[in-house]
């Protein structure tokens, strides 16, 4: 639908299919809704297209008995047969939950056994691996459907296993002997049924699963296409897990609603070089991704010749100064306007052209805090990315920053129909139709997660004299050191994290005297560094513990003392031997710290930076890439900062 029937329609009329049947019947086969880049073309579907492989899932599906209140789970990658998937579960009025690939056999027969689903569709041989070897923890799956055949020909005689291609065809035939029945269950539809299920991040125990209603969905979509004044094809790229709230709240709403074209690159390694393809308008992603994008930006000018680094730096410096202007509606000098259009024709735009980020009239950043020097740098090189904030219980991000009030360390203003305020406490609440419907199967949760119609969002924050939001960081992990002094970890990590050679931190400091902090280098930036120097290597352990890695990691660190106030100062630091790891269940699925399993994991380290020592031996676990694991020994630096 156009931008003026999204805005006629309401999120309490429309369910997630209905909004697809309403685009194919519009638009037919004369608008491009998804591309696929397959052995370097892409492949389009229209409207028309989409809704009919739907229909054929859909079909697919109700031939192997999923019915109405029945829960799906999916473990694919970014493609359209994760859209024609879910939305076929919908239109049967079952409802969907996606987990990440990345999830190790356990974790996924954990979740699947949460809701009892009774299908599963993944994407190749990998996934479906995994649930073999966990198959007799999930009696009621009935069959797992796969999407890419590819090393499964050996797996062809096992019934409990189907084909995406089989279930299209499977499709087919039940259609033509029960015509109309899926057009029939779309019409059976309520907007209040719940239509996909996230897990949380599950960063202080196990996950909650957020219910979001088609309501919840459609309320979002129909507030971002005001906001953002998105118009029927433009385009999207579509590369956050599936299974992250993000490209949930995109693919199956804003995309929907605002009749965007939806783009799925060839494999994460080319997502690059399909942005030049494609030209999306806009992004949001994590902030690691522009984090590590700005930390290869770094380290290639770097090794560049002594005029184009003079010539980065120099845009640099005169973008970061257009930039502040601009924000307090500042006079910019002729000269200053004269040279900065001449660096943003020779150094920004080839820039951004390689980047395959030119033609972006927006980029936002989500999930964790980004440290805003980040931000500062990619708006000095004329890439206009802006912090916005939202979480899985909002329906995705409901907070943005308007294109003439950028800030840098705030998350903007509510999008339209949505409202803010800040508790007692300073916690965050926001009141919107798009809040999710509760949690799965526990009441006590969702009733702790409002209050008086309020959804608590769990992080501190304050609102500045222009109404922009300014997240300090999660509530619960705000903390005191031992002269009472408050202060948030994520503040002083994030700033950590614009090194190009810090890959993780993570801070401590709760009622002690100073605080420290556990760093993971960035293997390929420090190596590269290493490389050049003639320092050998083999391991990352092995890495992290040379003298010229710990010299260089203590400058990033005296660097940002500097910008810190003294209540903040980092005191102290270990180089950690190994990266902290989703799957050894220091970090989730979406990267962030489980801090308090770190802490407890790692506390033998952190009492001896506290303990007046100068090293400390340690013995601990290492997973290897085959899945093995081995323990290793070694003796560990405490490197003290002036």
């Amino acid at each position: 639908m156009d931008k003026s029937t999204a805005h006629s329609t309401k999120p309490n009329q429309v369910t997630l299919p209905r909004l697809l049947a309403a685009n194919a019947e519009k638009y037919g086969d004369t608008k491009t809704a998804i591309r696929e880049k397959a052995f370097g073309i892409w492949q389009k579907y229209t409207w028309s297209d989409y809704f009919q492989y739907v229909r054929k899932t859909a079909a697919g599906f109700a031939s192997l008995n999923l019915t109405r209140g029945d829960n799906l789970c999916m473990i694919v990658n970014n493609s359209p047969e994760w859209l024609f998937s879910e939305l076929g579960a919908h239109a049967l009025g079952a409802t969907s939950l996606n987990l990440f690939t990345s999830s190790i056999a356990e974790e996924l027969a954990f979740s699947i056994g949460r809701i009892r689903s009774p299908l599963v569709v993944v994407q190749d041989q990998e996934q479906v691996d995994k649930l073999l070897e966990v198959k007799d923890k999930l009696p009621h799956v009935q069959n797992v459907v796969y999407v890419d055949p590819t090393g499964m020909t050996s797996y062809e005689d096992n019934p409990w296993l189907i084909s995406y291609a089989t279930l299209l065809e499977r499709g087919e035939k039940f259609l033509a002997d029960h015509p109309g029945v899926v057009e029939e269950e779309i019409g059976k539809g309520r907007p209040q049924d719940i239509a996909v299920m996230m897990q949380t991040s599950g960063t202080t125990g196990v996950p909650k699963i957020a219910m979001l209603s088609h309501r919840n969905l459609a309320a979002m979509a129909f507030q971002w296409i005001e906001a953002a004044d998105i118009q029927p094809e433009e385009n999207w790229i579509s590369m956050s897990p599936t299974a992250w709230i993000v490209d949930q709240m995109w693919g199956m709403g804003v995309a929907l609603a605002g009749a965007m074209t939806m783009n799925f690159p060839e494999t994460p390694e080319t997502v690059l070089e399909d942005f030049r393809d494609i030209g999306p308008s806009m992004l949001i992603t994590a902030s690691r991704f522009w984090e590590d994008m700005a930390s290869r930006i770094r380290v290639k000018i770097s090794d560049a010749s002594w005029i184009k680094r003079k010539l980065f730096y120099l845009g640099e410096r005169i973008g970061r100064t257009v930039v502040e202007k601009k924000l307090h509606k500042e006079r910019i000098s002729w000269p200053v306007h004269g040279l900065y259009r001449f660096l943003k024709m020779a150094v920004y735009n080839p820039l951004l052209d390689r980047l395959g980020c030119s033609r972006f009239h927006s980029a936002f950043t989500g999930g964790h805090p980004i440290s805003p020097d980040v931000i500062g740098f990619f708006r000095a090189i004329g890439l206009n990315l802006k912090q916005c904030y939202g979480l899985t219980e909002s329906c995705g991000i409901f907070q943005i920053q308007p294109d003439d009030e950028v800030k840098l360390e705030t998350v903007g203003r509510p999008l339209p129909r949505t409202s803010v305020k800040l508790a007692e406490d300073q916690e965050v609440l926001v009141k919107s139709e798009a809040n999710f419907s509760g949690y799965y199967n526990d009441y006590k949760s969702t009733e702790a997660a409002f209050e008086n119609g309020w959804l608590k969002t769990g992080d501190a924050g304050y609102i500045d004299e222009d109404g922009h939001l300014l997240i300090i960081g999660r509530k619960e992990d705000i903390i005191r050191n031992k002269s009472g002094n408050a202060f948030s970890p994520d503040f002083i990590e994030t700033r950590l994290k614009f090194s190009p050679y810090i890959k993780e931190a993570v801070t401590f400091g709760e009622a002690r005297p100073y605080i420290t902090a556990m760093i993971n280098i960035d293997l390929g930036n420090v190596g590269n560094w290493a490389e050049e120097r003639m320092i050998p290597y083999t391991t990352y352990m092995d890495l992290s513990q040379q003298k010229a890695v710990e010299e260089l990691i203590l400058k990033e660190v005296q660097e940002v003392n500097r910008q810190l106030p003294d209540v903040m100062k980092i005191k102290k630091f270990v180089l950690l031997y190994k990266l902290l790891d989703a799957d050894d269940d220091e970090l989730t699925r979406t990267g962030k710290v489980r801090r308090r399993f770190v802490y407890g994991l790692y506390i033998k380290i952190i009492e001896a930076m506290y303990g007046g020592r100068i090293n400390v031996p340690v013995t601990g676990k290492i997973r290897y890439r085959d899945g093995r694991i081995g323990e290793i020994e070694t003796t560990i630096n405490i490197i003290g900062v002036d």
